[in-house]
């Protein structure tokens, strides 16, 4: 039996596993294949090379500690499409109803069955904040079903699945990390109602949406027309109005993709980060040709089954393929300019992943319940953690941390893993 470790910006899970999967991660086009880590390239040798010194070797401590256990039995997920392409017209909420539909009819659950729904998203849709009862109730799914929707950057899955699975007081503090986000589809886990016995059987997920973020006014404005509302009299709304018109108060207000508490985009973080670690241009560009390559041989051969394509109301084929994978040679990144630091930086769009609309689902449940209901599990989800570091100068090395700390609470090493799997968005 392979032990099988996922990671993820700040997270990371540790899953039993029964057989060594031999097939790539595609994230938001960028494929990373499961290796031992005895094959891990340079760049990923650097990244665990902390993970690898501060383990320890406790064997007294275990995987198994966490109340019931937690099977993972399937998932699925949308095709991942940059945004503004073919999504651009829909809502979040009917990419995460896809997912949903597509769920229930692969695992052939009924309706009425799942005791809650969890999904996690970067941007809420003001119209669907709780974008996960939204997609549950239109894809039909019973009603007393409760959903809430988790809202964080990069993890927002994660933790949604976290919450609902695993115990956080018997199990690891959350310590949550906030960064740009970088996908829909982020492991979506659900544990802790499962472990605890509150509920038997979870859908868990993720959907982002950004092709239609939610753009407001500047807040001088939103002052304005809420003072408005309140206005008596005549006169008070004229002066009021009067306020409005300058220039100033229309102009827009998007979501900041930059970090609150350091300024910095998520990117620059990247470029510094590379510098430190020594990680070179052509080390970034090669690894992103191999990623893409990795991806495109991927879809070719079938192997990307979580795939449950879509039709979009007046389109003549199902989109069944993501449309982010970009198979290029040297010469061609050599041509791209840095698109973060510039002139110096080495980060370039090549090497960096895109705003993705797309949606995830997966089923949690008990060991109970999958053998009541049939159920064969992928896998037992056996523990995760969660950790945070500097904003500033440690933004992109939660999994290095996440790394060291779980394989410390289970007693584990690195050569005690069979499969890594690593998701980021930068090469």
């Amino acid at each position: 039996m392979a032990l099988r470790c996922s990671f993820q910006q700040g997270f990371i899970h540790l899953r039993n596993h029964n057989t060594h999967i031999l097939r790539s991660s595609v994230t938001n086009g960028l494929a990373s294949t499961t290796q031992n880590p005895g094959q891990l390239g340079a760049q990923q040798q650097r990244t665990l090379a902390t993970a690898n010194d501060t383990t320890s070797s406790s064997k007294t401590k275990s995987t198994k500690d966490i109340g019931r256990e937690v099977v993972f039995i399937d998932g699925v997920r949308t095709p991942f499409l940059q945004s503004f392409t073919a999504y651009k017209d829909l809502m979040g909420y009917q990419l995460a109803r896809h997912a949903l539909l597509g769920l229930l009819k692969r695992t052939n659950i009924d309706k009425s069955v799942p005791d809650y729904c969890v999904m996690g998203t970067v941007i809420q849709e003001v119209r669907t904040s709780n974008i996960a009862r939204e997609a549950l109730l239109s894809a039909g799914l019973s009603n007393k079903i409760p959903a809430h929707t988790v809202t964080m950057a990069c993890i927002s899955s994660n933790v949604a699945m976290a919450t609902e699975s695993f115990d956080f007081h018997s199990i690891a503090k959350v310590f949550p990390i906030s960064v740009l986000m970088d996908g829909p589809y982020r492991n979506s886990l659900s544990a802790k109602d499962i472990a605890t016995g509150q509920n038997d059987i979870i859908i868990a997920g993720g959907v982002d949406f950004m092709s239609d973020v939610p753009i407001r006014y500047p807040r001088s404005m939103r002052k304005l027309l809420l003072s408005l509302n309140r206005a008596k009299s005549t006169p008070q709304r004229l002066g009021l109005a009067t306020k409005m018109l300058s220039f100033k108060n229309f102009v827009p207000e998007a979501p900041a993709i930059a970090e609150f508490s350091t300024g910095e985009i998520m990117g620059q973080s990247a470029d510094r980060l590379a510098a430190a670690f020594n990680v070179t241009r052509r080390e970034q560009d090669e690894y992103a040709i191999r990623s893409h390559l990795l991806a495109q041989q991927a879809t070719d051969k079938g192997y990307l089954d979580d795939i449950i394509p879509m039709h979009i109301p007046g389109a003549p084929d199902a989109i069944s393929r993501d449309n982010g994978i970009r198979v290029s040679t040297m010469e061609q990144m050599n041509k791209l300019k840095p698109a973060f630091i510039k002139p110096h930086g080495t980060v370039t769009a090549a090497s960096s992943s895109f705003l993705t609309d797309g949606a995830s689902a997966s089923l949690i449940t008990s060991v109970d319940k999958a053998k009541e209901l049939g159920l064969k599990p992928k896998a037992y989800i056996r523990r995760y953690v969660f950790t945070s570091q500097d904003p500033k100068d440690q933004l992109l090395l939660g999994p290095t941390y996440a790394t060291a700390k779980l394989l410390d609470q289970c007693g584990l090493t690195l050569n005690d893993i069979d499969v890594f799997e690593f998701h980021e968005a930068f090469a």
